[in-house]
């Protein structure tokens, strides 16, 4: 992908929701009403959630795997594809292949959420568990080369971002004379789509996006211009807990995001108890990280204004979700 194609015109959007529609569900924005928002934000303040949760995969990864999935010709797929994934990209790969008939096998970490691992099987891949990440992109070139698979990429090129971007038109035709919409980022790919898409439709939106505090790997190579890295990364919001991101990414970002906010796991901890207690959803911890952006730094900034959040997946295990549920509660 050259500079030149980090402008993706709108039609690219409109086309590709026509495109990926049969195969993913085109999510609810469901208005929320909560007494805990209201005390805390103001009667006035008007917020709705994007239901990404609701995805045939559990989150908004199926959009751009489907719309990778398509790019292949019938050779292609009839070798398979493989990708490398901490887990919710390898369930919707798997998805996508599995809506193709494609042979599809994939490589996930040994940190992997067990939820994430059986939905992967479940929708039929096989699963090759890495002993780390080295070794996983070592497997995953061992693979394509000697089984001819293609490539399904987590991190963003022009058919992930365009995916994503189709959230964007769903956003603005359920709704409109959006102020805001807060996106979480762990990769880039889901904000990157998005905010493009939405700053075609409505210029004057803006677009946030949060990051845990103890991650945020493109919101240091935004701010820094050069792509980083982290060694380490330890936030219960496992899925926004990339240690790289790439050059398509950054670009989207630094050109169609206006702000990255950062948030601590408490936080987090604490909007996935709201949304489980007042909008009776069970999200995984990243699924609750816009909230938790919406009423930690943002919350003066966005009182008595019409704000999107997403809610953008659900794939955690009972036990896992369980104490990050328990530990939220007593932060309320």
């Amino acid at each position: 992908m050259s500079d030149a194609d980090f402008q993706i015109p709108l039609n690219d959007f409109r086309n590709t929701a026509d495109r990926i529609g049969p195969y993913i569900t085109r999510t609810p924005l469901v208005p929320w009403r909560s007494t805990i928002l209201d005390a805390r934000l103001g009667a006035r303040t008007e917020v709705a959630l994007k239901m990404e949760l609701f995805q045939p995969t559990g989150t908004f990864k199926v959009r751009g795997a489907v719309n990778n999935m398509l790019m292949l010709d019938a050779d292609q797929r009839a070798r398979g594809i493989t990708t490398i994934s901490g887990g919710n990209h390898a369930i919707a790969a798997a998805y996508a292949a599995r809506c193709f008939g494609v042979s599809a096998k994939v490589i996930m970490m040994p940190q992997a959420n067990p939820a994430r691992v059986s939905g992967a099987r479940g929708q039929g891949a096989d699963v090759i568990i890495a002993e780390g990440v080295e070794q996983g992109f070592g497997l995953l070139e061992r693979i394509k080369q000697e089984e001819g698979r293609s490539y399904i990429p987590s991190f963003p090129n022009a058919q992930v971002v365009c995916g994503t971007g189709t959230i964007a038109l769903e956003i603005h035709e359920q709704w409109n004379e959006i102020d805001a919409i807060i996106v979480p980022i762990g990769g880039g790919g889901l904000i990157s789509g998005l905010a493009a898409a939405s700053k075609l439709l409505s210029p004057g939106t803006i677009v946030y996006g949060v990051e845990p505090e103890t991650a945020g790997v493109v919101g240091r190579s935004v701010a820094t211009g050069v792509l980083q890295t982290m060694d380490s990364v330890d936030t219960i919001a496992d899925s926004l807990a990339s240690p790289i991101t790439n050059a398509c990414a950054v670009s989207f970002v630094s050109r169609y995001v206006d702000e990255i906010v950062r948030v601590p796991d408490d936080a987090i901890a604490a909007a996935l108890a709201l949304l489980f207690a007042e909008a009776k959803i069970a999200v995984e911890p990243a699924g609750a990280a816009a909230t938790a952006a919406l009423l930690g730094p943002l919350r003066d900034r966005l009182a008595g204004k019409r704000v999107v959040v997403l809610a953008c997946g659900a794939n955690i295990d009972a036990a896992g979700y369980a104490g990050v549920l328990a530990r939220g509660a007593g932060l309320l």
